[in-house]
């Protein structure tokens, strides 16, 4: 049995905002409410119950669990539910009660849980999948669940019937999905960093694109519906704001994580997207704010400012008696420079760069006296989050960590920073 601890209010992380020339950023922290450890195996993921005081957690050790919050203050489980095999993904529907869980071996079953949380009565099974089950959607206003795996396949099926409507096979893992239910397009995240784009219907379905931006696996998605905007985190530590509505093929890079970023939630009420990571940090960005497309890398034989040659430019090299350079981009500009010629490093927020990169000597003397105030805030959750889910209402964070820990924290302050930046 898990331990739960009530650590009170006065338990907070500290906050590290990105800031620049040394201004003031703004200074918040998220207030750790609950603690609940010991958990016999990793835990997959966790879910804040918004119409009561409940968390939902699904583990390796093939549980299913409902804590409900007691008179006394501590987390109790109403509800331990056995799966046949490991639970890894699961969707809950507040308005329904509904609750979806995969399992390691690919199979997939839908549950409702009673009013008082107290029964978890089992409604059917969804087949087709051979493979762990990486991630789940309920989209109630179509009676759509969907579904992606290990076994390559992304699979819709009719949530009154059970039926599979249809089927999509991509070449690696799918490890990621999204979903816009008034375009029935899918956004499919896959290992080797690819987001295939698919128009659904119950007959079948339409590839729309296949989009690129990151250097490993996809392992998030959030999406924002009104602005037609899809965010992406991947294992290069990078989030990618992609302009699907603009249809001008838009994206620019968000920047702060040292760690694979493993969790996305858009808040939509007040613009503002949280990102976790195995970094222990969870990035409050400001989506308000217009940001500069990243440059594209220029690819060049020499340094574009002092033209000494790189290490593969053997002719120049054998010319000019001088020894190869290895290459380095400016993240301002994009343009190929040598060590020597990109020593400085700094914060580029409308770029979306919180933490210091490189930049060219020439782009640092243009930005380094210049306000760059930021548009994030940093929360060191201190521990390596594998899972992050939000209740805009409650304004409570739960985030599950590799240590097989899972925390409750108070956010309201992180939600009235978007008032004061």
């Amino acid at each position: 049995m898990a331990t739960i601890r009530n650590v009170g209010m006065g338990m907070a992380s500290s906050s590290t905002s990105s800031s620049s020339n040394g201004g003031g950023a703004a200074k918040a922290k998220a207030d750790l409410i609950y603690r609940m450890d010991d958990f016999p195996d990793n835990v997959n993921g966790a879910s804040i119950m918004a119409r009561e005081d409940g968390i939902i957690t699904i583990s390796e050790d093939r549980t299913v669990r409902i804590w409900q919050k007691r008179d006394n203050g501590k987390f109790w489980p109403s509800i331990c539910q056995y799966m046949p095999h490991p639970a890894t993904a699961f969707a809950f529907n507040q308005e329904t009660r509904k609750l979806f869980v995969g399992t390691e071996s690919g199979s997939i079953t839908e549950f409702i849980i009673s009013n008082d949380s107290n029964r978890l009565t089992q409604l059917k099974d969804y087949s087709g999948h051979n493979k762990r089950i990486t991630a789940l959607h309920f989209a109630l206003e179509c009676e759509w669940l969907l579904s992606c795996s290990r076994d390559k396949t992304f699979r819709w099926f009719c949530s009154e019937s059970g039926r599979l409507l249809g089927s999509f096979t991509l070449s690696a893992w799918i490890t990621a999905l999204q979903f816009d239910f008034p375009s029935k397009c899918a956004f499919v995240g896959d290992f080797s960093g690819a987001i295939s784009v698919l128009r659904l219907s119950e007959s079948g379905h339409q590839l729309v694109t296949t989009i690129r931006g990151h250097a490993s696996s996809i392992r998030s998605l959030a999406w924002d519906s009104k602005r037609q905007q899809l965010f992406s985190g991947g294992f290069d530590s990078t989030v990618v704001v992609w302009d699907i509505g603009g249809k001008e093929g838009i994206a620019y890079e968000l920047q702060a994580h040292t760690g694979k970023v493993t969790s996305l939630h858009y808040a939509a009420s007040t613009q503002q997207l949280f990102s976790a990571g195995e970094d222990g940090i969870v990035a409050i960005w400001n989506m308000d704010i217009k940001r500069n497309e990243t440059p594209s890398w220029v690819e060049s034989d020499n340094c574009q400012q002092c033209n000494k040659p790189f290490f593969w430019n053997f002719r120049m090299m054998f010319d000019t008696k001088t020894l190869g350079q290895r290459q380095h981009h400016c993240r301002n500009c994009g343009k190929a420079v040598c060590e020597a010629c990109s020593p400085n490093r700094l914060t580029i927020p409308l770029m979306g760069f919180e933490t210091a990169v490189r930049v060219c000597s020439i782009c640092y003397a243009l930005l380094k006296d210049k306000d760059r105030p930021s548009h994030a805030v940093l929360i060191n959750v201190l521990h390596a989050v594998m899972s992050m889910d939000l209740d805009e209402m409650k304004k409570r964070m739960v985030t599950v960590g590799q240590d097989r820990v899972v925390k409750v924290w108070d956010v309201r302050e992180l939600f009235s920073l978007k008032s004061e930046q």
